[in-house]
């Protein structure tokens, strides 16, 4: 079954070409984001000297939430418009909010602070990714349900 079959069996209007190309952008974003977030963790880890096995593990950490996206998207084929929008949302929200605050960091004098910001991102950006995708799912089978009564 293709999204625009689902949406009309949902009751919503088929998915056109805005989403299609928020799609498009927020996968771009998330590209963009991922690697631009690798190169200011590689850039912060030069000035610091850091050991390169704990530079692996920040790479990886720091990429988790794109991973998490990307998952997302393959598996939300046979959402919801409304869910699928939101995902994309947050998709572009990851991605800008990374690489600011990223970028603030490695762009700016090292110090203290530097690390923490590392290890805080990833979390928040996947606690953002669980609160706000399951939240529009279940937001859009209610008003599924409702048009489906009237």
């Amino acid at each position: 079954m293709d999204a625009e079959m689902i949406s009309q069996v949902n009751g919503e209007k088929p998915a056109g070409g805005l989403l299609a190309l928020l799609r498009t952008v927020a996968l771009i974003a998330a590209l963009v984001g991922a690697l631009g977030s690798v190169g200011l963790v590689l850039q912060v880890g030069r000035r610091k000297h850091s050991p390169r096995l704990l530079l692996a593990l920040f790479v990886i950490w720091v990429l988790s939430p794109f991973v998490a996206l990307v998952v997302a998207n393959i598996a939300s084929k046979s959402w919801s418009v409304i869910t699928r929008a939101t995902l994309y949302s947050v998709m572009l929200v990851v991605a800008l909010c990374s690489l600011a605050i990223y970028g603030d960091i490695a762009l700016g004098p090292l110090g203290a602070k530097t690390v923490p910001v590392f290890v805080i991102v990833p979390p928040a950006s996947l606690l953002l990714i669980a609160m706000v995708v399951p939240m529009a799912a279940l937001l859009s089978a209610r008003l599924s349900r409702r048009r489906q009564r009237t």
